[in-house]
């Protein structure tokens, strides 16, 4: 390209719900086909442990709070931030939903194995972790849509 042409600029749009759904159902097959094969190599799935489903819980509400606080600064005071934080905000914000419907997905899946056991204590402590660390995941995915909205310009935005 040659130096006095500028790059084309473009616009991002939002995260499309068909993404998530594809990648939190392959998430779920990969969970749900894990648990075989551990349990088919070392007799055992691992346990889900209360301090990663807490990060995971800890995650949904930092990303929660960028969207609140980044929504308070661009849409109701109607200020301007830094295009490189905007930028950046952004792409947490896109990053964080694939992340998480890969993790709810995956913890869903993971936790589907053991739904037929609930009688037996450690497949039941399994499945109801495996869900509520699913919730966490689902958490971040809604944190993060609502964060990449709070990076959206205003329409009425007269630049």
């Amino acid at each position: 390209m040659a130096e006095d042409q500028t790059p084309p600029t473009g616009t991002v749009g939002p995260t499309r719900p068909s993404l998530l759904a594809m990648v939190f159902v392959v998430a779920a097959v990969v969970g749900f086909a894990s648990v075989q094969l551990i349990e088919a190599r070392s007799r055992a799935a691992p346990r889900i442990e209360w301090p990663a489903v807490a990060a995971l819980a800890l995650v949904a509400a930092t990303l929660l709070a960028f969207a609140y606080s980044t929504y308070g600064i661009v849409h109701r005071d109607r200020a301007r931030i830094d295009s490189r934080r905007a930028v950046s905000l952004l792409l947490l914000a896109k990053a964080s939903a694939l992340v998480g419907a890969v993790v709810a997905g995956g913890y869903l899946g993971f936790g589907l194995n053991f739904v037929g056991r609930l009688d037996v204590e450690l497949p039941r402590e399994r499945a109801v972790r495996a869900l509520v660390a699913a919730a966490m995941g689902l958490g971040i995915v809604v944190s993060s849509l609502l964060l990449e909205r709070a990076c959206r310009i205003p329409k009425d935005s007269s630049d």
